[in-house]
Order: structure tokens, then sequence, then C-alpha cells
């Protein structure tokens, strides 16, 4: 099979994953110890995810402990890089708090953040 996937164009490679999450806006699928085999076609690429997965609170999955204790503080959620704040600030001419909410407001995309402040 593989040696015919080859003579195709399709590289196969098995990937040693600790977990895969899927994230989707009502849950989490975790999946310890899966099977995860990437495959490429010509330059697409398609994984596959085998194995039993473990369905969770929404945004819950992949939290470790240090990064769940950092952002206990937080109520936005995911903490925006300082770099990104400084990026807005000075693009958009406006002080670094107000680069922050913006970003926040706008779940930490740049562009959008900084077209909400001109």
């Amino acid at each position: 099979m593989e040696q015919m996937m080859e003579q195709m164009g399709i590289d196969v490679e098995d990937i040693d994953a600790e977990e895969v999450i899927i994230r989707t806006d009502e849950f989490d699928l975790v999946f310890d110890d899966a099977e995860v085999t990437k495959m490429d076609a010509r330059g697409q690429e398609t994984y596959q995810v085998i194995g039993s997965p473990e369905e969770v609170e929404s945004g819950s999955a992949g939290a470790s402990a240090g990064g769940s204790d950092a952002d206990a503080g937080s109520d936005a959620g995911p903490s925006i890089p300082d770099d990104d704040v400084e990026l807005v600030a000075t693009r958009a001419g406006v002080s670094e708090d107000d680069a922050r909410a913006a970003l926040e407001d706008n779940d930490g995309d740049l562009a959008a953040a900084i077209e909400t402040l001109e």
C-alpha cells in the first residue's frame, strides 16, 4: 500500500503525538495517545487521527497547570503578547492600555484592532 501511494506522489508519515485537541464552539475533543498519520499529496496535507476522544468543556482542554494560573487574573481568556500591544499602539498612535483593550475586543487580531482604533 505504501509503495503504491509513493508511486502516486503521496508521502505518508506517522506522527508521535502525545495529545490531539479539536476545538469547537460547543466542546473540545481530546485524544490521548492517538495515532496520527500525515499524508502529503502534492502539497495538500491531510491528517488522520485514530483514537477515542474525551469530550470536555469548550476551551478547557490543553491548559497546563502553569498556564491556567498565569491566566487566572485575566478575564479575557488568552493573554495578549506585549509585542502585539506595542505594535498596535505605535501603528494607531494610542496608549498601550487602549491598544490592549482593542486587541482583547478583537480576540488578538492585530489588523482588526488597528482598524478599530483608527
